[in-house]
């Protein structure tokens, strides 16, 4: 490979590592602690950063600090899981949320985390941090702990490298995290109860595509003191199957089958 393409491999990397200090935790940031968390020199990252503003991939804030620009979302929308996935998920979807009232949601996996590619808020008073292009830990949520438990021991290995501590309920614990994605895969939902926000509890469950591959997770997101999403597990199952059948006669997620 020549020397210009490697360069230019290399910027393209370094601006990807700019790119990916966002997160749902970290949807606002200074140069200072963009340069801290993608672990690149200042400078460098004055002069991406400065890059990336002018294409409208990050935005500059009144404060001037920065933020994920809309471009990346709109770029996002245009892969073919993605789209494909919300047209055919929120008519199923939005029976779930005229049901329960609380905010209903789909997660991809996106490396080591869960990328909600399509929501609808609940009515209940909730703030919910899973927004449409939010990334969010696999570990210390539904929907993340499905597509962790569905997924190959190499993601999982890669997971557990990281288990950040949210909230007091957080499991940080890798043998107890281990346990419980088994049980996941058994029963065939996950539970997450204040592990990521406190005062909220969420329940989520696999979505299979093309091949019987769990390609997301549909989850619902409610306030902790809400004892009827027990009931609302078997909701989601019905739902997430009728959606998964739909999806394979659709044959969404042949392109990213084996």
């Amino acid at each position: 490979m020549a020397k210009a393409e490697l360069d230019q491999k290399s910027v393209t990397g370094r601006a990807f590592s700019v790119l990916d200090a966002f997160d749902a935790s970290h949807r606002h940031q200074t140069l200072a602690a963009i340069a801290r968390r993608s672990g690149l020199p200042l400078t460098t990252v004055h002069r991406l950063v400065h890059e990336l503003t002018a294409q409208g991939a990050l935005i500059r804030t009144s404060d001037g600090a920065y933020e994920i620009g809309s471009k990346m979302w709109r770029l996002g929308l245009l892969a073919s899981l993605h789209s494909d996935l919300r047209e055919v998920a929120l008519p199923y979807m939005e029976d779930i949320y005229q049901i329960a009232n609380d905010a209903v949601q789909i997660g991809v996996l996106d490396g080591v985390r869960c990328l909600i590619v399509e929501r609808i808020a609940g009515s209940r008073t909730l703030e919910v941090v899973s927004k449409p292009g939010a990334r969010l830990p696999l570990h210390a949520t539904a929907v993340g702990k499905v597509l962790m438990a569905f997924g190959s021991k190499e993601l999982q290995d890669a997971a557990i490298k990281s288990l950040d501590k949210y909230t007091t309920k957080t499991i940080t614990d890798e043998a107890d995290l281990k346990k419980q994605l088994k049980i996941i895969k058994t029963q065939g939902f996950a539970h997450s109860e204040e592990e990521l926000a406190m005062g909220a509890t969420s329940i989520g469950v696999p979505i299979y595509g093309y091949g019987n591959r769990v390609i997301a997770a549909l989850g619902l997101v409610t306030p902790v003191a809400n004892r009827d999403i027990e009931r609302m597990v078997a909701v989601l199952k019905v739902s997430a199957s009728a959606l998964s059948k739909k999806l394979i006669l659709s044959g969404v997620g042949s392109l990213s089958a084996p």
